[in-house]
């Protein structure tokens, strides 16, 4: 990776951990605010929103941390440093937040069966609210939230909330407007399988960087023709790709050369063809000079009388 790329992603770190912050002290004290107002309205939509606030809160804890921590320089027990941390932290958070969904589903199976008396009015405002915040929150985190996995699992937390503020508020007209109590618990199941789906793909994700799998945009196939259509080259093998962080993929090769004088050439216009073609430019290419053609003559065969 250039000296360039380096110190954008430093400054796009820093700026990632300022917002993490900001969206960790606004959904602190609101979540404050709903499990106080949940439990006075006897609200299970309200508190199903708090709830995903609590884990926002550990959530995003997690987060900032792990992107400060992903930040330190690599030691000689840690080459490539502490940037997995990152990735632990999004696995963790998906998890997370599929626990957290199916204990609301199972919870809202109950209310359904026996629905209990809900303030209607008071369930509206303290949700009208709780909106507020998390558009805030994800409007802070959008920007970052596509290429990080880390801020991708933040992101997710203040979606759910956001989500859950919006059927809290259609729970509660309905409640004032209709007398639904069961639409309550009916917002809370149709929000929190929304959440299962997406923190579901973060899982996977994650769990593919850690197993070293390669990065679902890159073509390996691809990678490996357009190495191969290099002038000089005859073959390439042991090829690796795979992530370290988020936007930091690596990938190894041995390129197999029908004249090693072509070295240099080849081996730049290696790196030139990954970085513009593929976006990879962590590349470590192994050199390897074409075995001589061995031919063997055939002696006659002797004919048996």
């Amino acid at each position: 990776m250039s000296e360039h790329d380096h110190h954008h992603h430093d400054h796009s770190h820093g700026a990632s951990q300022k917002r993490l912050l900001v969206v960790l002290c606004l959904t602190f004290g609101y979540m404050l605010a709903e499990v106080v107002g949940g439990y006075w309205s006897n609200s299970l939509a309200l508190l199903s929103d708090a709830g995903h606030m609590f884990t926002d809160v550990a959530a995003l804890a997690l987060s900032f941390f792990a992107m400060r921590f992903a930040s330190r320089p690599a030691t000689p027990n840690k080459t490539y440093g502490f940037y997995r941390l990152e990735i632990l932290a999004a696995l963790a958070n998906g998890a997370a937040l599929i626990v957290l969904s199916l204990l609301i589903c199972y919870e809202a199976f109950h209310r359904m069966r026996a629905p209990e008396a809900v303030q209607g009015w008071t369930l509206v405002w303290i949700a009208c609210g709780g909106l507020i915040v998390n558009l805030i929150s994800a409007k802070l985190l959008a920007h970052d939230h596509h290429h990080n996995l880390n801020v991708r699992g933040a992101f997710l937390h203040v979606l759910g909330d956001l989500l859950g503020s919006v059927a809290a508020i259609a729970a509660g007209l309905l409640i004032v407007w209709r007398g639904w109590l069961w639409a309550d618990a009916a917002f809370s199941v149709a929000i929190s399988l929304l959440i299962i789906y997406s923190a579901g793909r973060l899982v996977i994700e994650s769990v593919n960087v850690l197993l070293e799998g390669t990065p679902s945009h890159i073509n390996p196939s691809a990678v490996e023709t357009a190495l191969r259509a290099l002038a000089g080259v005859q073959a390439v093998h042991d090829l690796h790709i795979w992530t370290l962080t988020s936007q930091r993929h690596l990938i190894t090769a041995h390129l197999v050369l029908r004249d090693s004088h072509e070295h240099q050439r080849v081996l730049r216009e290696a790196r030139a063809l990954l970085h513009q073609q593929f976006g990879l430019d962590h590349a470590t290419l192994q050199l390897e000079e074409a075995p001589p053609l061995i031919h063997i003559q055939k002696s006659p065969q002797k004919r048996v009388a």
